[in-house]
């Protein structure tokens, strides 16, 4: 059964807008994954320490066949290859984060994959690029995306390149 996923990805180290960009051809090429569509890319201030690049985000939306548990580990597989360091600064600075938001309207809580992804619904930088790719889109336990966009601030959120 092919379930739609949502992808958050960022990146503020080495380039982020190629990063990014790098991302999104690398979740293409997963088994038995299709890469339905891709937001544009936004500037965000960190939300961690201040003391860091700004960092580039967008959203994925993938058609896939994988469980979510085995997706979440390609994303780390990803993360990896692209040199992402773990146990660093809590929201510090990093090459790339790739974030399970949504799988399906499934809600999935086990110890190491919470979806929907804690604190999206408060995150600028994850809705704004959601909206642009699924704006009628229900986030369980949190309501419309719409209802959520309205609220969020989107003051420190820059769009720098619209979705190819």
């Amino acid at each position: 059964m092919t379930v739609r996923a949502y992808i958050g990805i960022g990146s503020n180290l080495n380039d982020p807008a190629a990063r990014v960009q790098a991302a999104c051809g690398a979740l293409q090429r997963l088994p038995d994954t299709r890469l339905a569509a891709r937001s544009s890319l936004y500037r965000s201030k960190p939300m961690g320490p201040a003391n860091q690049p700004d960092y580039v985000n967008a959203v994925a939306a993938l058609d896939t066949r994988m469980p979510a548990a085995e997706l979440l580990q390609a994303l780390a597989r990803i993360e990896d290859r692209e040199g992402r360091e773990r146990g660093g600064v809590h929201w510090g600075p990093r090459i790339l984060d790739l974030d399970l938001l949504l799988y399906g309207s499934q809600c999935i809580a086990t110890p190491t994959l919470t979806v929907p992804h804690p604190g999206m619904h408060e995150r600028d930088f994850v809705l704004v690029p959601l909206a642009e790719i699924a704006g009628d889109l229900d986030i369980p336990g949190h309501g419309p995306l719409s209802t959520l966009t309205s609220c969020c601030g989107q003051h420190d959120l820059v769009r720098l390149v619209a979705a190819s």
